[in-house]
């Protein structure tokens, strides 16, 4: 009886436990000359995201103690989120240049910018 306890309450911890995900519709700006220029509309849907743009490609989102996107306009552009941003309307991003000189190109930010919810 006791072991059933202590299973049933794992199991109703472990599905209370929700990983926060990107969701929804933003527009995306980016940073340019200390101002921000709204480039196109993003939809997030779990791991993946799509460009309102239809020539640009699918993109794919990691989730870990960062979030990042892959696949951001170009193969080697990364942006980066700190996880702690996911719930707000306004979430500012970094972008990474795989093709950095730096050991890790996620160390070296070549751009910024934020996305805005759409509601």
């Amino acid at each position: 009886m006791k072991y059933l306890f202590i299973i049933v309450t794992l199991l109703s911890i472990s599905l209370n436990q929700k990983t926060d995900k990107l969701n929804g519709r933003y527009n995306y700006l980016i940073e340019d000359n200390n101002s921000y220029v709204q480039r196109d509309k993003i939809t997030f849907n779990d791991s993946v995201f799509v460009f309102d743009s239809k020539y640009m490609p699918k993109g794919k989102i990691s989730y870990g103690n960062i979030i990042l996107l892959e696949n951001f306009i170009n193969t080697d552009l990364i942006i980066s989120i700190s996880k702690d941003q996911i719930k707000k309307d306004t979430i500012p991003f970094y972008m990474h240049d795989k093709q950095s000189s730096a050991a890790n190109y996620l160390d070296e930010v070549v751009g910024k910018g934020k996305l805005i919810r759409i509601k």
